[in-house]
């Protein structure tokens, strides 16, 4: 089915296109009978991961930036999938980087996105999730700060989110990985990821008493880091006492693309990072003697790929260009397997 309807939605600007399948998903969330349907289509074997502290209904995810104002995610949980992803939020509404600001590669399996953290806002994304009432679907918040926040005041923009989310989210992302806002990788050189997860940690842990429930920080690495960048930010995210990681990001590499849009700036998603991202999971993996729970993302496109993270030692996996490609039934096939 949708080998017929993506052409449909492939001559549509990429970003309208997503827009409307979120609309579809929001509207799919509010109809009892539509999610009951699809989620029979859909059903997976119920196969728990534990991790985190928490327990997943399957090892398969949704990442951030497919549902960042919390719109859709209801109608997304029908598709079989363990846990959703949704943000990445800032404090403040945004608009973004101007458009166009997503665009396809499709000789490459591949997608090239400069959105600079678009969004609603904390306040709204709150609102979506209110009384989400998911069964036992694990509901996370991808959180990063606003652009004219001055990273010297970062620590601001999480702390807020971080209390503003604590008794929604089963998770918190800490995203100082994106390409698209101006000095924002810079978060993770070691003295700076130190001091904001260490104050992150500590206010977690606070909240953590009040509320009565558990609330693991993972931070979300860009690929491109260097073995160097990458040991401190591990020893960081070690030391601050932060439960895991998700990795990767989108690139700023560019990996021999065919597609004519290969040269416009953003961050790079889909098959041409999955090498990337796999070898990154698996330097994390022998780096932390396995110690350290990972999320695995990028370049997800089959059963296969899935796999191939898992074994490389991720605990979970994430998808998310390669459901634009392939579909809703990517997620069901990937179950199956892992």
């Amino acid at each position: 089915m949708y080998e017929l309807i993506r052409p449909l939605l492939f001559q549509t600007d990429p970003e309208r296109a997503h827009q409307s399948v979120i609309q579809v998903m929001r509207w799919v969330g509010k109809m009892p009978v539509f999610r009951k349907l699809l989620r029979a289509y859909f059903q997976s074997e119920h196969k728990p991961v534990h991790v985190f502290g928490l327990t997943f209904p399957n090892p398969v995810g949704l990442a951030a930036g497919y549902d960042k104002d919390g719109i859709g995610f209801r109608g997304l949980s029908v598709l079989g999938m363990g846990h959703i992803e949704i943000g990445t939020v800032t404090p403040l509404p945004q608009r973004g980087n101007p458009k166009p600001r997503i665009f396809r590669l499709p000789a490459d399996q591949a997608l090239i996105n400069r959105m600079g953290f678009p969004g609603r806002g904390m306040a709204f994304v709150k609102d979506q999730m209110e009384g989400a009432g998911l069964d036992d679907l694990i509901l996370g918040v991808n959180i990063g700060k606003n652009k004219d926040t001055p990273n010297q005041e970062a620590i601001r923009d999480y702390l807020a989110l971080l209390r503003g989310f604590s008794d929604l989210a089963d998770y918190i992302a800490i995203n100082v990985s994106s390409p698209n806002t101006i000095g924002l990788r810079r978060l993770q050189a070691k003295e700076h990821l130190m001091a904001l997860l260490e104050e992150l940690a500590a206010e977690r842990d606070q909240l953590v008493k009040s509320l009565n429930k558990p609330l693991p920080l993972l931070v979300k690495l860009a690929p491109d880091l260097s073995n160097q960048e990458l040991d401190d930010a591990l020893d960081a995210i070690i030391q601050a006492g932060v439960e895991g990681v998700i990795a990767t990001n989108t690139t700023v590499g560019r990996m021999g693309l065919e597609s004519p849009l290969a040269g416009e700036t953003g961050g790079l998603s889909g098959k041409p990072l999955a090498r990337q991202s796999t070898e990154m999971i698996q330097q994390i993996h022998r780096r932390t003697s396995g110690g350290l729970p990972i999320i695995g993302v990028g370049g997800i496109f089959s059963p296969a790929d899935a796999v191939e993270k898992l074994e490389a030692g991720a605990r979970l996996v994430q998808v998310y260009t390669g459901l634009i490609y392939q579909g809703p039934g990517l997620i069901k096939r990937i179950v199956d397997v892992c």
